[in-house]
């Protein structure tokens, strides 16, 4: 089961269908002969969840605001150069209206990018964006693999309202970038979708997640613990197998993290504290970092989010900065 088709009927216009959907890849490099690392994350939005611009056209208009006008490929390219803690990036999220965006049961594309599931299986995805806020080309292949497909949704909250779905907690992943120049490398890659009904800050107040691949493909451990506006936290603590299956298993201790230069609080659950080794991504509201487990070695991609951040009007005038919007034609 590959999560939800890329054409799921979309918002008010269809009668029923999410108000938002998207599907997350990251992946860590294999280790590199010069002692570098690279990473990835993309993020492909319809109703762009953290996009100022459909917050402020639900404020104006309500549900009458289609989720489709409101698209979003997010790609973030991370290198940490040999001897080097701290990983340089490339950012691009350029919002697209409808006009741009073009969808059936196994191809998204968004503006000039393109995501295909492929009768072999692999998932192919062609990204052709500019980065912000210093303009760059972004442009290449991505070609991923996945190893395990579990097939199993997770309802976020209590009423069912957002769902969540590791469509290939381990997988295989090869980029092949024109630019940035002679841009090539292989590593371990997640996959997986979150959809739902309303926009997330009507129902959390926060959430942490963290997904680590356990050694030697054996499977891939996730955390996802959300902060209801109402009600205790929820939790899940999910070990998945080398086979698929998932399994719930007692949920870790309380772990502090470091908070960000924002001021962000983050927080994960272990029995013993993880490394902090890098904070790839460092916003008013979200951050984004790698951990390590000092028991086992293994490597965790860790996002803290506060939506209650997200919502303030400070922190939604800055984001244009990081996501500029173009509403028409199909240009990147």
């Amino acid at each position: 089961m590959r999560g939800p088709a890329f054409d799921t009927p979309m918002g008010a216009r269809d009668g029923r269908g999410p108000a938002y959907a998207w599907w997350y890849l990251d992946a860590l490099s294999d280790p590199q002969p010069d002692g570098s690392a690279y990473a990835l994350t993309l993020i492909a939005f319809i109703g762009s969840v953290f996009s100022p611009y459909y917050a402020w056209a639900r404020r104006r208009h309500g549900e009458a605001v289609q989720p489709t006008a409101h698209c979003a490929l997010n790609i973030a390219l991370y290198h940490r150069p040999p001897g080097r803690a701290d990983y340089k990036r490339l950012w691009a999220m350029t919002e697209r209206g409808e006009p741009q965006l073009r969808r059936s049961a196994e191809q998204l594309q968004i503006g000039p990018s393109r995501l295909a599931w492929q009768d072999d299986g692999t998932l192919h995805i062609e990204v052709n964006e500019w980065t912000v806020p210093w303009p760059r080309r972004l442009r290449g292949r991505i070609r991923l693999e996945p190893q395990l497909l579990p097939g199993q949704a997770f309802a976020l909250d209590t009423a069912g309202r957002h769902l969540w779905q590791p469509i290939s907690p381990v997988a295989r992943v090869e980029l092949d970038f024109q630019a940035p120049r002679g841009l090539r490398w292989r590593g371990d890659a997640y996959l997986d979708a979150n959809w739902g009904s309303r926009p997330l800050e009507q129902d959390f107040h926060s959430w942490q997640w963290s997904r680590a691949a356990l050694c030697a493909h054996a499977g891939c451990r996730v955390l996802y613990e959300v902060q209801p506006l109402s009600g205790e936290r929820r939790a899940l603590a999910l070990d998945i197998d080398a086979q698929g299956r998932i399994a719930q298993r007692p949920l870790p201790p309380d772990c502090p993290l470091p908070g960000t230069a924002w001021g962000l609080a983050r927080s994960t659950r272990a029995s013993q504290a993880p490394d902090l080794l890098a904070t790839l991504e460092s916003g008013p509201f979200y951050s984004r970092s790698l951990l390590r487990d000092p028991l086992d070695g293994s490597m965790a991609v860790h996002e803290s989010l506060s939506l209650q951040r997200f919502r303030q009007p400070w922190v939604q005038a800055l984001l244009p900065f990081r996501m500029p919007r173009r509403a028409k034609g199909i240009r990147s």
